[in-house]
């Protein structure tokens, strides 16, 4: 089912999530502050910190001695030492593009946003049901190991945009830039038909899958990444345009 990485500093919240999770088919680990959650990201297998636990699952999974990594992140927004803003930036700074969904007890639409903002797939608002943690669990695991055949294309190009597609790169006036899966995938499909309008909804289903049940305001805040990579001034885009009551349109 897959290995998940419980961060969560409130032991009562830590283990329930935890034994849910073990009950449905998942091994899950725990971590009660984020720089033991890094540190088990970071060491692995027989290195891991003495302190490591695992709650292995009912149907059996990975031992504690192989080294892989993990599948989902459960992220507590308020934790000891590295908090779960700071922790969720340095894993996406560090390259990981795990699917990470983030706990917290403040439901504004601000800390959502800030929230998807720094790198999280998914916002979850204390107190939850454990039905809906699993199923969204479930919903990231399927979306992150989701590979849609596309017929194969040597290259898109728009003006100084050029997009391998059999090579997830990207170059911007020249120079290859970095992009996140959900990032790439968003340009690859506004490059593949361009000047044609989408709906926050039709990004949704094709790049996020008809599974979503976050925010569609996620497109908006990739949508502003994107601006921010591609765009000589960001603010003025002459790329990725929007057009208001519709949606956004490339070119």
């Amino acid at each position: 089912m897959g290995r998940i990485l419980v961060v969560e500093d409130e032991e009562l919240i830590r283990e329930t999530i935890s034994l849910a999770l073990a009950e449905e088919g998942f091994e899950v680990v725990t971590a009660e502050d984020g720089r033991l959650a890094l540190d088990l990201m970071h060491q692995l297998g027989e290195d891991a910190p003495a302190d490591y636990r695992t709650v292995k699952a009912p149907l059996g999974g990975a031992s504690k001695g192989e080294p892989r990594g993990f599948d989902v992140v459960i992220l507590d927004l308020m934790l000891p030492f590295v908090n779960g803003l700071d922790l969720c930036r340095i894993i996406r700074r560090e390259g990981n593009n795990v699917p990470i969904l983030m706990l917290s007890a403040k439901g504004s639409e601000t800390d959502r946003v800030v929230g998807l903002e720094v790198g999280a797939d998914d916002y979850l608002t204390k107190p939850f049901g454990m039905r809906e943690l699993v199923a969204r669990c479930r919903a990231l695991l399927r979306r992150h190991y989701q590979f849609e055949l596309e017929p194969e294309q040597p290259l898109l190009k728009f003006q100084d945009i050029t997009l391998f597609p059999q090579e997830c790169r990207v170059l911007v006036r020249g120079e290859e830039v970095n992009f996140s899966p959900k990032e790439f995938k968003i340009l690859e499909l506004f490059m593949s038909y361009p000047r044609r309008v989408w709906s926050r909804e039709q990004l949704l289903e094709r790049v996020w899958g008809p599974d979503f049940i976050g925010d569609s305001k996620t497109v908006d805040v990739h949508i502003r990444w994107l601006r921010e990579k591609l765009e000589v001034d960001p603010s003025n885009p002459e790329y990725l345009v929007t057009v208001r009551g519709f949606g956004y349109r490339f070119g």
